[in-house]
């Protein structure tokens, strides 16, 4: 199974579960990967920024793209390769690649800073893990301080096929999306798949300028599904209801630094995790923040039933 220019739903991008020394908690991976196929996940992104990728080493790594794999055999597994160096990059794509990944997601090094250094990097990672490999563009300049303009994009989707999919997160970022659905219909560009992340903070209005669904790790992902549905199926009003109800909560887990740790604390009250840990280095919750996100989860059930356990 490979990833494609026509992926669209939802894409939850995963947390490396830990137990409280830091070792890995391989039951917990299997029982969120259930969870993301009982809810209607259209696939998942493994090892990204919020699966710690960083703290993992090469071998942990693989381990947990192959066991993420053999528990969903039916669903598309994005893995993150990013590296500093393209040599860890490749060993990393080909080795995840031969267990049945999808693709694979390379964020770019935050010392690239003009039009052509963006593209050839992109050219020179593409060359590096095989152009057979399609692989996810991520775009998240709040995080990697890298300014990805639309033409930018453009380039990258034309000069470089294996391009099919492209994670949007900037911020503000809907002139973007509809940019970029511009440059297709005229022809300018071949049609990729766009999916968006900032824990879903737009996706009521990204998904109706075009983007085909979120690739994102709100701790409701079965929520950001329902969105999803509800705008394809042209029920406006409720999808922005059901938004709604869950926006102070996410706002709350988009905080810098401390999101994880939100996130992996409704996780793990929603009986997905066994622990909230993370390894270190780490920003871990205070008690006061515990408190408000418990708060936040009691107003969330008024609305939303499945909050309820979690509260």
């Amino acid at each position: 199974m490979r990833l494609t220019a026509d992926a669209r739903g939802v894409y939850p991008i995963a947390p490396t579960p830990f137990f409280d020394d830091g070792a890995i908690d391989t039951a917990s991976i299997d029982r969120m990967t259930d969870f993301y196929l009982s809810i209607g996940a259209t696939g998942v992104t493994i090892l990204g920024q919020l699966g710690e990728a960083p703290k993992l080493d090469h071998a942990e790594s693989v381990a947990i793209a192959a066991q993420v794999i053999r528990r969903a055999p039916q669903l598309p597994v994005v893995v993150g390769v990013s590296a500093p160096g393209f040599a860890p990059m490749r060993a990393l794509t080909r080795e995840v690649m031969d267990a049945g990944a999808a693709g694979v997601m390379i964020a770019p090094p935050n010392t690239l800073r003009t039009d052509e250094q963006i593209v050839n990097y992109y050219k020179q990672a593409a060359e590096s893990i095989g152009t057979d490999v399609p692989f996810v563009l991520q775009d998240y300049p709040l995080t990697f301080s890298v300014l990805m303009t639309p033409g930018v994009i453009r380039r990258i989707v034309t000069e470089i096929p294996s391009c099919v999919m492209l994670k949007h997160e900037d911020w503000p970022g809907l002139e973007k999306i509809s940019t970029l659905r511009g440059y297709e219909r005229d022809g300018s560009m071949r049609r990729i798949a766009i999916l968006c992340g900032n824990g879903g903070l737009f996706l009521d209005f990204e998904v109706e300028r075009g983007a085909d669904g979120a690739n994102t790790g709100y701790c409701f992902p079965d929520m950001l599904c329902d969105v999803v549905r509800l705008n394809a199926e042209g029920k406006r009003d409720e999808a922005h209801d059901l938004f709604d109800a869950h926006l102070p909560l996410l706002r709350y887990e988009q905080q810098p630094g401390v999101g994880l740790a939100v996130r992996k604390y409704v996780l793990m009250k929603r009986g997905i995790l066994t622990s909230a840990a993370q390894r270190k280095p780490v920003a871990a919750m205070s008690k006061a923040a515990q408190a408000e996100v418990d708060y936040l989860l009691k107003r969330l059930a008024k609305r939303d039933q499945r909050a309820k356990f979690a509260a």
